[in-house]
């Protein structure tokens, strides 16, 4: 019996590289956005981006979004509201991994003649949610009831993503010696990036001694170590390299992508301290050609101060149990080694599922900033995405052209 090896995987991988581009980015109005839906502050981001790329939303035969948690076939709604008929449609449910799984997925579409031209985006309403009502907003909960944890958890204690990220961190604390102060670096740099950002959800400065007197959540984490409750939406459009000369904004390169899954549980293994981007990233650096040491700029998906150390020793940048020295180090800040995150990220612009990085690698690659917030000649950014009950992760490299 003959095996598909991973090595054979590797070549039709590579031919998809630089294939297509994304020439369309937008935000919503991000934060504290009462009245407005999930699905109408996506809409607001596609029109948005559409705007950007010079399109009308009968140029778009394409839709891939994830919705909200109870939303059924939510791509036909996004459609409707756009008025189109798409030639190739769907919902994506592997949280927050499904955002760079949305651009993989426009990628291969384009390129085997499915569709021409797609759009990729996520809208959420968490903050108007979880404030709709005092008890909404002390039980903080994004999933409908029904999909919540029963039994063997909360009548322990143990509820919500806070408490099982707050475990890896206890974890990787233990064997690397890693420190509150290491995260409280993460927490700190990328609250300096937000307040270069008129659009981030958090305008106050956070000092380390502020990030210290945050009150505590689930330890080891504190209020400024847990991403952002938020109206947020972002959207991307992909078309193929050929067609994105023509449009309005500089097309930015897809290089390459990589998905990997530990889907025998966050409990399992060492994976909750060697996480999914491992072999997200090496499968992304091997379609795209590129090492770690050619990356200019990372939009890591930060739901937690500690995911984002765990990730960047996991995609190469340091290694395993040097994150902590690596964060601290400055690094992270613009002007570092590896300016992260430079609009705030998950922790300090908004909370939108990692859609809002890939709207951030895309603009730092334009370089259409102006000099405080532009991380000086980019050429190179990599995206994560993280999510699907801790397990799920997927990594985009993209290029400027």
């Amino acid at each position: 019996m003959n095996l598909v090896t991973e090595a054979s995987l590797i070549e039709p991988a590579r031919e998809l590289r630089d294939t297509c581009a994304i020439v369309g980015t937008a935000t919503s109005r991000l934060g504290k956005v009462p009245g407005v839906s999930s699905l109408d502050l996506l809409v607001e981001a596609i029109r948005g981006a559409l705007d950007d790329a010079g399109l009308k939303a009968s140029d778009i035969d394409g839709v891939l979004c994830r919705g909200p948690d109870e939303s059924y076939s939510h791509h036909q709604m996004v459609a409707e509201r756009l008025g189109i008929n798409a030639r190739f449609s769907t919902t994506l449910t592997n949280g927050g991994a499904s955002q760079i799984m949305s651009v993989a997925l426009a990628v291969m579409a384009i390129r085997f003649g499915l569709a021409k031209t797609i759009v990729c985006g996520f809208g959420r309403d968490t903050w108007s949610r979880t404030h709709a009502t005092e008890e909404a907003r002390v039980r903080n909960e994004t999933r409908p009831a029904a999909l919540r944890a029963r039994e063997f958890g909360p009548e322990y204690g143990y509820f919500g993503a806070t408490a099982a990220h707050g475990l890896g961190a206890t974890r990787h604390m233990h064997l690397y010696g890693t420190t509150r102060d290491d995260f409280g670096a993460i927490a700190v740099a990328f609250r300096e990036h937000a307040l270069r950002n008129p659009d981030a959800q958090m305008k106050k400065p956070l000092s380390m001694s502020d990030y210290h007197a945050g009150r505590v959540i689930v330890a080891p984490f504190g209020m400024y170590d847990c991403s952002l409750r938020s109206d947020a939406a972002g959207a991307v459009i992909v078309t193929s390299r050929d067609r994105a000369r023509d449009l309005r904004q500089p097309p930015v390169l897809i290089k390459g992508f990589g998905t990997h899954n530990n889907t025998r549980g966050w409990f399992a293994d060492d994976n909750m301290v060697v996480t999914a981007a491992k072999q997200s990233g090496e499968a992304a650096y091997r379609m795209a050609g590129l090492a770690p040491s050619d990356v200019d700029t990372a939009q890591i998906y930060d739901c937690f101060t500690y995911m984002v150390l765990a990730q960047l020793e996991d995609y190469g940048f340091c290694r395993k149990g040097e994150g902590g020295a690596f964060v601290s180090s400055g690094a992270l800040r613009l002007g570092g080694a590896l300016p992260c995150n430079t609009s705030g990220g998950q922790l300090s612009e908004a909370h939108a599922e990692g859609m809002l990085q890939i709207v951030e690698g895309v603009r730092q690659l334009r370089h259409t900033y102006s000099a405080e917030r532009q991380v000086k000649d980019a050429e190179i950014a990599l995206v994560s995405g993280h999510g699907g009950n801790q397990v799920c992760h997927s990594t985009l490299i993209l290029g400027r052209a």
